[in-house]
């Protein structure tokens, strides 16, 4: 029945078994409940009585094919109140009269149950625009994490979120969600940390039960606008504003296994090259090539670590992607291949948006090929960005995808070494996007709108493999959706210089990390506005124990290079980035680990601690890896701070002091330091020194500093070395052309023990000859 322009899904008139669960008729929908893992189900509500096969192009598995446990397990239950479906380990209820889905660990603890609203609607579907919606009980106390690039703490519980990537310092593309805001909102404040919505959208998160300590998951395979509210009392609500109900749920109970079986679904990171793991110089600056000549030899002549040279918008011809301004850059090979030999290797950023210049070589084959986006009455579809009027590519075919990878594979002949995707929510200007149709004019917008940085990613990174299939690529993107993490790095987009900009950066690097995408960071200083000395040290200190570390302003603002700011801050960075290349095997085997689990490499407290009530909400602190424990400076001024140190007992890495767990400390913080604390028990692999880059860098020692533990037990830690450069790492069928160090600390009796074991077959260029061991003891 239609009530108030809502379809309301009252009864199920049949219930039958289908290939993998339960196959049920309401209303003239279909019903999906499909075992994909013991632990995961997958639920889908056809739309016109079909089924969408891929609604987004985040998830790269066959989620019916057996999974990592073999075949699944399951039965199906009739009743006549309900029927169930029931694996190993979960309990899915799909009530008939009224219909409702409810789910349960086999222990009976709750994953899912339905409420329904005041009308008694469990679920709804609107006839206007095709939204649905549907309800669902939350304890009072309940935390929420996830949610991708989200500002404001990494609890996401008491608030509410809008997926719809956005380009945040454009008032007209902002102006609509402010203008349904109260003025009191946060959300409604661009100054504000907590303003939502942002660049990247993945409607993946945890519920974190506050009695139990449990956690369940949900991702809603949808790119469509959606909102989140977690601000009522007792129930959560799920809106989207189109396409079908595909859902996957995840019983937990612990997050990290509901991480492993989401990025087991949307895929993991790829191993980056090494070179981006260390330092990048970056600015929005109307540079010449003597210019970026003289800002290179700078940091070689100041023995300040650096890997990466970046640049921004204007080494264009007029803003035209794939072009150079050849009166300021009359030789870029020349210039690249300079810089590569002094072990730097240089970025560019490439946009979305193709100049609308008949006469444009890149302008003109695209409309030849006709992979631009259309207009409902078949024209183009022009925006303005930097360019003025803009066309562009229609990712959503696979013809746009594989030209536009193949002029990323030209540009990057020069000797470019990585892409740098901007603008690409997509940022439109002034100019609304809905009029932007895909799929050759067959897809309304907002179907693809949150997964064109996706598909801009993956046909990048087609292009760049075929222009160097032996070779590890990277692509760093703004915007993104699920799944993006399988394609690209992301960095936090146009931060203010700041202290609460440093301090979000935290929590919204771990949403980030919790939500499948373990590399990211934020421009250290601050994009926007002009840092300050302290500002820009205490960044800099915390941005060397990110996982992407580069520094970057704006136009115009104040220089913000190491040098900059006097002879202090500049010696005191330079130790900061030091300390970061040194680290530089313990950074990279974490990074191994992502790829191999999901793990993140950034994370908060509450991953690894899920049960310990304190770090429910802590998200001034974090974990870099397993075992460095990271509390960075977030007040000017700031001379000393609290730390949270959870289970275990932890090193002080600056004073060797030995602390136990499960307390808050005091920590002195001088202005040459912020706090870190080592694992006891952990193995920190470290280079000996800190090269200038990592280029051509192979040692012939690497540290293991061993912190002993005060505790029977035994520890575990990993080493993982490998070229750093090409893909031999993971060639099909093939052993890893790496070497996998296993370093165990083990105390029994008050004795300490070290022992490792080395496997694999090695690679080329290996020089490693020993370790030597750094005990650390109390």
């Amino acid at each position: 029945m239609r009530t108030d322009h809502f379809i309301r899904f009252e009864r199920v008139d049949s219930v039958e078994e289908a290939e993998r669960g339960l196959l049920a008729r309401l209303h003239g929908e279909l019903l999906r409940i499909d075992a994909v893992r013991p632990d995961v189900v997958r639920l889908q509500l056809s739309r016109g009585g079909s089924f969408d096969p891929k609604p987004t192009y985040a998830v790269c598995v066959d989620p019916l094919a057996s999974g990592p446990e073999g075949p699944v397990t399951w039965r199906a239950e009739p009743g006549e109140d309900a029927w169930r479906l029931v694996t190993d380990e979960l309990v899915v209820t799909l009530w008939l009269d009224p219909f409702r889905v409810d789910v349960h660990r086999t222990d009976g603890s709750v994953v899912l149950e339905s409420v329904p609203d005041p009308e008694g609607r469990y679920w709804t579907y609107a006839t206007l625009n095709d939204a649905w919606t549907t309800r669902r009980r939350i304890g009072r106390d309940d935390a929420i994490y996830g949610l991708g690039e989200k500002g404001g703490h990494h609890n996401r519980r008491g608030r509410d979120f809008t997926m719809w990537n956005t380009d945040v310092l454009n008032e007209h593309a902002t102006a609509e969600f402010r203008a349904g805001l109260d003025a009191a909102d946060p959300r409604s404040d661009m100054s504000s940390v907590e303003f939502d919505p942002y660049y990247v959208t993945i409607p993946f998160f945890y519920q974190r039960d506050a009695e139990t300590g449990s956690a369940v998951g949900s991702f809603v395979d949808n790119g469509y606008r959606g909102e989140y509210e977690f601000s009522h009392d007792d129930e959560y609500r799920v809106t989207f504003h189109g396409g079908q109900w595909t859902e996957y749920l995840f019983a937990g109970p612990s997050m990290a296994s509901i991480l492993e079986r989401y990025t087991w679904l949307t895929g993991r990171a790829t191993l980056p090259p090494i070179w981006a793991l260390g330092y990048q110089q970056c600015r929005w600056h109307a540079y010449t090539q003597a210019d970026v000549e003289r800002i290179a030899k700078r940091y070689r002549d100041d023995e300040f670590p650096c890997d990466g040279i970046w640049l921004d918008i204007d080494y264009m011809d007029g803003y035209r992607v794939f072009t150079w301004d050849s009166s300021r850059f009359p030789d870029p090979a020349g210039m690249l291949k300079g810089l590569s030999n002094q072990g730097f290797r240089t970025i560019s950023i490439v946009d979305p948006g193709v100049k609308h210049d008949p006469g444009y070589a890149v302008y003109d084959d695209g409309l030849e090929q006709d992979v631009f986006c259309r207009t409902e009455g078949g024209d183009t579809y022009i925006g303005q960005v930097w360019p003025g009027n803009t066309a562009f590519p229609d990712f959503a075919t696979p013809e746009a995808r594989s030209w536009w990878g193949a002029l990323n594979a030209t540009h990057v002949e020069s000797g470019l070494a990585g892409i740098w995707n901007d603008m690409n929510e997509p940022a439109t200007g002034e100019i609304a996007p809905q009029a932007m149709l895909f799929d050759k004019g067959r897809a309304k917008h907002e179907r693809y709108h949150n997964q064109y940085a996706l598909l801009m990613a993956m046909g990048t990174i087609e292009g760049l493999k075929a222009a160097r299939p032996e070779a590890r690529t990277f692509v760093l993107s703004r915007a993104g959706f699920a799944g993006i993490q399988r394609y690209a790095a992301n960095w936090m987009g146009d931060n203010q210089a700041r202290w609460d900009h440093l301090w979000v950066s935290m929590p919204m690097a771990c949403g980030f990390g919790l939500s499948g995408q373990p590399f990211v960071g934020a421009d250290i200083g601050g994009f926007q506005g002009d840092t300050n000395p302290e500002l820009f040290l205490r960044w800099m200190q915390m941005g060397t124990l990110t996982p992407f570390c580069r520094n970057h302003s704006e136009i115009d603002n104040i220089d913000q290079y190491p040098w900059s700011f006097g002879p202090e801050v500049h010696d005191l960075a330079r130790e900061a980035v030091r300390l970061r290349y040194r680290l530089m095997p313990y950074i990279y085997s974490a990074f191994v680990r992502a790829t191999e689990t999901g793990e993140p490499v950034q994370r908060p407290l509450v991953l690894d601690h899920q049960h310990d009530p304190a770090v429910v909400d802590l998200d001034d602190e974090y974990l870099f890896g397993r075992d460095l424990l990271v509390a960075p400076v977030t007040e000017q001024g700031q001379t000393s701070r609290t730390v949270y140190l959870p289970e275990g007992d932890w090193y002080d890495w600056h004073t060797g002091e030995l602390h136990p767990g499960g307390q808050r400390i005091t920590v002195e913080t001088p202005l040459e330091r912020v706090p870190l604390f080592a694992r006891a028990g952990a193995a920190i692999p470290m280079w000996t020194e800190a090269p200038a880059s990592t280029d051509g860098y192979r040692p012939e020692s690497v540290e293991l500093h061993v912190f002993d533990p005060v505790v029977d037990g035994r520890w575990e830690s990993v080493l993982v070395e490998d070229d750093g450069l090409t893909v031999t790492h993971d060639e099909p069928g093939a052993e890893a052309q790496r070497l996998t160090t296993t370093v165990v600390v083990t105390r029994s009796g008050g004795e300490v023990s070290v022992e490792h074991a080395t496997s694999g077959p090695g690679y080329a260029g290996h020089a490693r000859t020993r370790f030597d061991v750094v005990r650390h003891a109390a």
